[in-house]
């Protein structure tokens, strides 16, 4: 019998390997139909030059509302053999099919269980898939669509619509059906007593890296510049009829929202926005313009479109004040300045990083760095962020990088200084030393575990017809309904 941790490293391998399809490719599966009686079968036509029989397509599978097609697999493995997966890691047909399978299920019950997929975030994220890729075919139109076999650029999108759709029904009803998993100490130690010593993980050499970052101040006199600006845009727009989505076309600092207006969609049951923002939201009036206000991004005006229930659809336009070079020469000063004082011995890295970082996030922590994945300190070399690996893989324990520029979402420029606090050298799982690990993994072998009990609960009540060859699948699941 497979043990735990192989059962779990193989399933996480193929849903790495079936994810990178969607997230790097963006092939698109059919459209959402409903099948009223039978399954179509696959198409058979003569090729007129040579007069052999050659299968067109058909569909190969209903479950419940959803149709998969025999193009389906052979898109998706070419897609992924296209984007860099060798032959060796792709998945076989029969193990595609299941998990097609398994999507489209998901979906179908999370329409029947009422879960809601708001359509214009949906069209957002199509607007920033749609602009990738025609970015990675040279801005060539007629070469996207040939590339996606579509006669036109709505065409397209509708199909992008539909799958992205499909998409987020399924991770919405994966993500209800895990919602209130929670371990216990006692189940983390059971489930790390069952693994047999001989099959126990190991951990790769991981570091702890905490860094100290100053970011230049913004003069009091920007500040008002762009106050005083989105103050005109309002009079603008209120007093003379100007057109709010055109400003934001014009002059909106959020790139990612230029394309669609500046538009987001808000609902007070999920928290979505910096918290200064939603607090403006949702004390205006439908029709209504806010008064400038600041967040860490800069500075807001909101335009109240439409209140639908808990929903709230908003434009907004934000600017930043600029960042002179007076600010950005005393910063990096600064910066200078602190990394001199640690490496002459005056101040250990975690006093000054507790006096003089700009990063709240890390400064009460002596810079301590948490790693997003596992929400503790360690960082695994082999699976570090490569920005984040090529600035302290030179570095010794204890050792300063020199000062670094950096930027982020929310600042254009900074100063840090960063380096390793410890170092933890390849091991074997130990139950102690490596608690939080050994939780995550427990959390998925009972995620797994649940997944797995829906899913065969759902199959024996959900309309599934598989059709064909793939009636010979192995599948881990009762897909065929068998005694």
């Amino acid at each position: 019998m497979p043990s735990k941790t192989t059962n779990l490293k193989f399933t996480t391998k193929l849903k790495f390997i079936l994810t990178l399809f969607v997230l790097l490719t963006y092939t698109f599966s059919p459209a959402q139909e409903i099948i009223i009686d039978k399954v179509i079968e696959k198409e058979i036509v003569k090729d007129t030059s040579t007069q052999k029989r050659v299968k067109i397509d058909g569909v190969v599978a209903v479950v419940g509302d959803y149709i998969v097609l025999d193009s389906d697999l052979d898109k998706q493995l070419a897609q992924l053999e296209a984007s860099g997966v060798s032959k060796s890691d792709l998945p076989n047909r029969c193990q595609l099919f299941g998990k097609l399978l398994e999507d489209k299920l998901y979906a179908h019950h999370a329409i029947q269980d009422s879960i809601v997929v708001n359509d214009i975030e949906v069209r957002s994220q199509i607007d920033q898939q749609f602009s990738y890729i025609l970015e990675q075919m040279d801005g060539n139109m007629d070469k996207m669509l040939k590339f996606y076999n579509k006669d036109s650029e709505q065409s397209l999108r509708d199909e992008m619509f539909e799958i992205n759709k499909s998409q987020q029904l399924a991770s919405k009803m994966k993500e209800k059906i895990v919602d209130e998993i929670e371990v216990t100490p006692e189940e983390v130690r059971q489930y790390f007593n069952d693994i047999p010593k001989e099959e126990r993980p190991y951990f790769g050499t991981e570091l702890k890296v905490a860094q100290i970052v100053i970011i230049p101040k913004i003069a009091q006199e920007e500040k008002q510049k762009v106050i005083d600006r989105l103050k005109e845009f309002k009079a603008d727009v209120v007093e003379r009829g100007a057109s709010f989505t055109s400003k934001v076309v014009l002059y909106t600092d959020d790139v990612a929202s230029r394309k669609t207006g500046g538009l987001y969609t808000l609902n007070r049951k999920r928290p979505q926005m910096v918290k200064e923002f939603r607090d403006v939201a949702f004390a205006m009036q439908e029709g209504e313009i806010s008064d400038p206000f600041e967040s860490d991004f800069g500075y807001h005006i909101i335009y109240l479109e439409k209140i639908r229930g808990q929903e709230y659809d908003v434009r907004h336009i934000l600017l930043r004040p600029e960042v002179t070079q007076k600010a950005i020469t005393e910063a990096k000063e600064t910066m200078d300045l602190v990394r001199k004082r640690i490496v002459d011995g005056e101040i250990t890295f975690k006093q000054a990083a507790r006096e003089f970082s700009d990063e709240d996030e890390t400064r009460n922590d002596g810079g301590q760095l948490i790693n997003p994945r596992t929400q503790d300190y360690s960082f695994e070399l082999t699976k570090m962020d490569p920005e984040l690996y090529t600035q302290i893989e030179s570095l010794k324990d204890n050792e300063v990088t020199l000062v670094l520029q950096d930027e982020d979402r929310i600042n254009p420029i900074k100063f840090k200084i960063m380096t390793v606090t410890d170092r933890i050298n390849e091991h074997e799982a130990d139950f102690a030393k490596d608690y939080l690990k050994i939780k995550n993994l427990t959390e998925q072998d009972k995620q797994f575990k649940a997944i797995e009990k829906w899913v065969n609960e759902k199959i024996t009540d959900t309309y599934i017809n598989i059709n064909g060859e793939y009636r010979e699948c192995d599948f881990n699941s009762n897909w065929l309904k068998k005694e």
